[in-house]
């Protein structure tokens, strides 16, 4: 159980005789953050580091990852035309579902036949992994990956399924687990954020609570990046002319203690503290930000690689995206998601024109994908970098309609490649037609587990006080996915 003491402290007078007494102590103070944040980057014993003003704690064992890209395939991408291939639905296609399964009610409810996919699959690498030819991209990098093809949600509605991929909770307000990355571990970066949020163009239903702090302090959100321009809206200081030497230092120090004023006035609010440590981090995005952004210093190999030179415009978008992404791992960015591109047919939710819809998607994502796994490895930081594919639940393998597919929460694919899994492995599985999941039963709160524990958290441990009782991402739930590490 996590321990918050009072912050009740003995008075030594008023703010000038205590500003006197402590002399440079706001440079001890801000030493001793940084001492503090590179202690917790740094531990990888079996000790805690606690950090409780900053709801930091360390790592509980040795991490087998840093950093986490989290690839968020907003809509649900159909598993059995992605990454669980069933020559079932070939042989009875176009056949009444009713007459060969049990059929649960869908979201919609209208059902049709049973619906081959329009794609075929191929074996890649020496693990043979079968991949659809949807992904050609991803399919050569197939030994990387742990393939989970046994995830279940508890949740078919689109919101509720966010809120559960992302919090472990299908209500809103929750933390998200990029939010309990940041308060578990910190950040290895100084000047960037712990939690990025890579905007592709789509904010998903559930909106940006998707990537919420909760009842997290305010400083463990996500911050939301555009993987073009500025990045970041407001990032500019005004164009008036901007305070310089003397009466630059001057400010800044009238604003340290303002500051200081306002959290002793608050008895350390986490709230207070949070908002002036955001605002001093937004100072330091100023210098850091343009330097993360300017991708032209790339060379020209690396951004072919990516499909930066695409003709599709979301493959280039979602380039973008991939190769921020990797240059944030290299800033030390603890936890980094990024969020689909518009390619006009509503994510990957394909309730018709499956073809089309997943078709696009796909393009859009499956050269950047591959690059990213392919510049991390030949760069030494995928053995440290979790890369994680998901959306939050899967499609039926009957048709909606004539031409779509339905969601369906209860059997789904997920992968996970780079920081301590096991590449070109299968687990788990779903029934002949891809409908049930049936061996090696998965939920989102086991999903949740294994990321942490590969970063060397232990899902139990890491706990927030709220409400009367020790919270925590996988709430009462959850349990290491061993048969995918390495």
């Amino acid at each position: 159980m996590n321990e918050f003491p009072c912050h009740r402290q003995r008075s030594i007078g008023d703010r000038r005789e205590w500003l006197t007494k402590t002399a440079l102590g706001f440079g001890g103070v801000a030493l001793s953050a940084l001492l503090r944040d590179w202690a917790v980057a740094k531990d990888d014993g079996g000790g805690q580091t606690s950090q409780t003003g900053r709801g930091r704690h360390g790592v509980h064992h040795r991490p087998r990852a840093k950093s986490i890209i989290f690839l968020y395939m907003d809509g649900g991408p159909s598993q059995v035309d992605t990454f669980d291939p069933k020559p079932m639905l070939d042989k009875h296609n176009g056949r009444d579902p009713g007459e060969l399964f049990r059929v649960r009610p869908t979201q919609f409810d209208n059902n049709g036949t049973v619906f081959a996919s329009p794609w075929k699959f191929r074996r890649y690498g020496e693990s043979g992994l079968e991949v659809s030819d949807l992904f050609p991209h991803i399919g050569k990098v197939a030994d990387e990956l742990a393939v989970v093809r046994s995830m279940v949600s508890e949740f078919s509605e689109h919101t509720a399924a966010n809120y559960f991929l992302h919090s472990g909770s299908g209500i809103q307000g929750r933390p998200c687990m990029g939010a309990w990355t940041h308060y578990g571990l910190g950040s290895e970066s100084e000047n960037l954020p712990g939690f990025i949020v890579l905007n592709g163009g789509l904010i998903p239903p559930g909106g940006l609570d998707c990537f919420s702090n909760g009842f997290l302090p305010a400083d463990h959100q996500g911050s939301l990046f555009k993987p073009v321009g500025e990045g970041v809206a407001n990032l500019s200081p005004p164009k008036r002319a901007a305070p310089r030497g003397r009466e630059a230092t001057a400010k800044r120090s009238l604003i340290e203690t303002l500051d200081q004023g306002w959290l002793e006035r608050s008895h350390h609010s986490d709230a207070v503290a949070a908002a002036i440590r955001n605002h001093e981090l937004a100072y330091r995005m100023q210098m850091s930000v343009p330097d993360l952004m300017s991708i032209d210093d790339e060379d020209a190999e690396t951004r072919k690689l990516y499909g930066l030179d695409s003709k599709d415009a979301g493959t280039r978008t979602y380039a973008a995206q991939c190769l921020l992404a990797r240059r944030m791992v290299e800033r030390g960015v603890r936890f980094i998601e990024l969020t689909c591109p518009s390619v006009g047919h509503d994510r990957w939710d394909q309730h018709s024109n499956l073809k089309q819809g997943h078709e696009k998607n796909a393009l859009a994502v499956d050269q950047p994908i591959g690059a990213l796994i392919e510049d991390l490895k030949r760069r030494g930081l995928l053995d440290e970098t979790l890369v994680v594919w998901a959306g939050e639940f899967g499609r039926t393998p009957f048709a909606q309609g004539s031409g779509g597919r339905d969601h369906n929460p209860f059997g789904f694919t997920i992968w996970m490649a780079g920081g301590g899994v096991r590449g070109g492995t299968v687990y788990g599985s779903t029934d002949e037609f891809g409908y049930r999941a049936i061996q090696g039963r998965t939920e989102i709160h086991d999903l949740h587990a294994t990321m942490l524990h590969l970063l060397g958290v232990d899902h139990e441990r890491s706990t927030f006080r709220f409400g009367g009782r020790d919270m925590r991402l996988t709430d009462v739930k959850g349990h290491v996915m061993k048969e995918v590490l390495a």
